[in-house]
């Protein structure tokens, strides 16, 4: 055996449960808990030791999410316009993610999400991350 799948093999049953593709919604709630915590650990840090964990979980989520979840959105700001439609919300009422020419730059497509605000929009609509990224 290759020495690099070897060690792979050696930790393998430590890590699995966090490495591998959720299959129902207890698994996938788990990987969402994983997931905010290592966005409050990470942060914008893409040189943070553990940025390609953040990003490895975020696919795994994301993946899960589009095969199973029946309001697959698409493009952040699609899912964003979606969900507000679906909490009457208008882009004045997004206060918490910058004032009404920040909001109106991220929905003309002039300026992206960063963490921050997608930490804050996830926990607002209960939704992952994954779904703003």
């Amino acid at each position: 055996m290759d020495t690099e799948l070897q060690k792979v093999a050696n930790v393998w049953p430590g890590i699995r449960n966090i490495f591998s593709v959720p299959h129902n919604n207890r698994e996938y709630n788990k990987f969402i808990h994983l997931l905010d915590g290592l966005v409050d650990e990470v942060g914008e840090d893409e040189s943070h030791p553990l940025a390609s964990l953040m990003e490895t979980i975020g696919s795994l989520v994301e993946a899960y999410e589009s095969r199973n979840l029946a309001e697959n959105i698409g493009e952040p700001i699609v899912a964003l316009k979606y969900l507000m439609n679906e909490h009457g919300l208008k882009q004045k009422d997004l206060i918490e993610i910058g004032s009404q020419g920040v909001v109106s730059e991220i929905f003309a497509g002039k300026r992206n999400l960063n963490i921050r605000q997608i930490k804050l929009l996830s926990k607002r609509f209960n939704v992952s991350p994954a779904v703003f990224m």
